[in-house]
């Protein structure tokens, strides 16, 4: 079919993401995708600036990924995980295991980020039930948080805030408290934690696990915050016997500048979330890990098990993958990679700031954000976006890029420049 059948079928059909189905506005084609590249089908290139919602970490069609996939399809791409393993999910799960903060020894696959959370709720919840303490059935957590789109990962997110606001009165509830005060670089106050700190002291007792993402808060608005607070969030947890688990599904495998982001608070979770980069932005995957001692207290429990299952768990082909991208990531310099990104973004983006519709930049890692003071309408926005020849996905006040590691310095300079430039066309043409 032709570019214009296939955007018309498209719109009759196909329901996108956090998208309209009444006059939906038009998807672009995307033929091929190579590199830091995604190619139209109309014929032009954009540079990535979002590496497919942040796992694309290695760029696209790598060729040492597709080797291993094209392996391991000639061996098997699925089968069943119940009573059956398999060579490429042990030592993914080995390899997992050393990678990450000390103590998670037992890994759980799944195939999505936000049954990672799930699986890790139901592990903080059976936990406490094994151990003679259901009315611990309740989770703490922090407002401006995302942890996915199903209901127990939607039941964790900022309730009025964040995108589930409509489902409010059927979700579990749970308790929340202020989000870490912005600033990765800012001195802990002595008042920063009192209310996560009243929350524990008066409903430890129902609480079973406090869930966070660790220095940086994603989907729920771009936050970065202090190592400080997260350390001094993780003694509280131990002080008031709660588990604590972190969601690292958007700054694992090197995003934010440190492997993994409790390494820069040199916390240790009890449970620990990934996905998203585990495969490089390859396929769906994720794994959820905990501790020796929260795994053998489920399984002494009254189930005798944990009790999740998933139809696509441990993946024979999504492990290889994974197996592939650590490799990667084991041989490359990603530290000095997402270091010069880092140092580029903030070159970049400095320009933005005395822009009048601009209320912040902020960058970490290989994360750059833009808060403009109105929100964006992202049809209208997109469109400059594309034209400047990048793709960038902005959504309410924040535009913002986690590029894949790999992108050249003239190439960031490039996306940098497309945004500013857009964002510029965009404000001055704004009724």
């Amino acid at each position: 079919m032709n570019n214009e059948q296939l955007i018309a079928l498209d719109q009759q059909h196909v329901w996108h993401p956090y998208a309209s189905m009444d006059n939906p506005p038009p998807a672009y084609p995307v033929v091929g995708a190579h590199g830091v590249r995604l190619h139209l089908a109309d014929g032009r290139q954009l540079i990535d600036g979002m590496a497919s919602w942040w796992c694309a970490i290695h760029g696209y069609n790598h060729p040492y990924i597709n080797a291993a996939m094209q392996a391991q399809m000639n061996d098997m791409s699925h089968v069943m995980f119940g009573g059956i393993t398999h060579e490429p999910a042990v030592r993914l799960a080995q390899r997992l295991v050393a990678m990450t903060p000390d103590g998670l020894e037992k890994v759980f696959f799944s195939d999505s980020g936000s049954v990672a959370v799930e699986v890790a709720i139901k592990m903080a919840l059976q936990y406490w039930h094994a151990k003679g303490q259901a009315n611990k059935n309740r989770m703490l957590t922090v407002r401006n948080g995302y942890h996915g789109d199903t209901f127990g990962a939607m039941a964790v997110c900022d309730p009025v805030n964040g995108m589930h606001s409509l489902f409010a009165s059927v979700l579990p509830q749970h308790y929340f408290c202020d989000a870490p005060p912005l600033g990765f670089e800012r001195p802990l106050a002595d008042t920063d934690l009192d209310e996560l700190e009243q929350q524990l002291k008066d409903n430890h007792g129902n609480i079973a696990g406090l869930i966070l993402e660790p220095i940086v808060q994603g989907a729920g608005g771009m936050r970065f915050y202090s190592p400080a607070w997260l350390k001094a969030a993780a003694i509280l947890c131990k002080k008031y016997d709660v588990l604590l688990i972190a969601d690292e599904i958007a700054t694992g495998f090197g995003r934010s500048g440190a492997l993994f982001a409790c390494n820069y608070a040199d916390v240790q979770p009890d449970i620990l979330c990934l996905g998203k980069a585990i495969t490089g932005g390859t396929m769906s995957f994720a794994a959820t890990l905990t501790s020796r001692q929260v795994a053998t207290t489920i399984s002494r429990g009254e189930a005798s098990c944990f009790m999740h299952g998933p139809t696509f768990m441990g993946n024979p082909l999504a492990c290889a993958v994974a197996n592939a991208s650590l490799d990667l990531l084991e041989k490359s310099d990603w530290k000095a990679q997402v270091k010069g990104l880092e140092q580029g973004l903030k070159v970049h983006l400095a320009k933005a700031a005395q822009a009048s519709y601009v209320e912040d930049v902020r960058v970490l890692g290989a994360i750059g954000v833009l808060q403009v003071k109105e929100p964006v309408d992202l049809g209208r926005i997109q469109k400059m976006l594309v034209d400047e020849g990048v793709w960038v996905r902005p959504f309410g006040k924040l535009v913002y890029v986690m590029p894949p590691y790999i992108m050249s310095p003239q190439d960031l300079e490039f996306l940098c420049q497309g945004m500013l430039k857009a964002l510029a066309a965009y404000f001055e043409e704004s009724p």
